[in-house]
């Protein structure tokens, strides 16, 4: 699990991409990523099974979730994404505060992270080619997760067989 908040610098960057203005105010309603979270897991179900947790939580209110397991983005991109509330609990008060939860295997977090530093390198013309390869390179990772899965289902059951 790995967790961040944007810093004053990012989250003001982002308004006047978005054309918000700049407070707190503005930020706390047009902003689903101040905080986030990343749980990175061994297998696709485990994704699955957390998502499911956290919609049974009853102080955790889904705002909205993208499945970009079973929908990957064009260059490949591969995870699940969940914008939440959750309380923050204050001495006088308790705020409901937006939280984006990314969801995803090790296989697509290794991806995610060397084309996120391949794409943000300083290219004066995104090459095709290395689109190509990294979207390439994210369906042999997703077929290897998809094998892990199977791996680990087949080990499970297996172990149930002999008991």
């Amino acid at each position: 699990i790995k967790a961040r908040v944007k810093t004053p610098r990012s989250i003001m960057d982002k308004l006047t991409r978005l054309g918000c203005e700049l407070s707190v105010e503005s930020a706390r309603k047009n902003l689903t990523d101040i905080a986030g979270i990343r749980v990175i897991c061994s297998y696709i179900d485990d994704i699955y099974l957390i998502v499911n947790l956290l919609t049974a939580q009853e102080d955790i209110k889904v705002i909205r979730t993208s499945d970009y397991i079973k929908n990957p983005k064009p260059n490949g991109y591969r995870s699940l994404h969940m914008i939440v509330t959750i309380p923050v609990f204050l001495s006088e008060r308790t705020d409901h505060v937006k939280v984006e939860i990314q969801i995803r295997t090790i296989g697509m977090d290794f991806w995610a992270s060397l084309e996120h530093e391949l794409s943000f390198k300083p290219i004066e013309e995104k090459d095709k080619v290395i689109a190509q390869e990294l979207k390439e390179c994210a369906d042999v990772i997703s077929n290897i997760d998809l094998r892990m899965q199977k791996l680990h289902n087949f080990t499970i059951r297996s172990k149930r067989t002999y008991k």
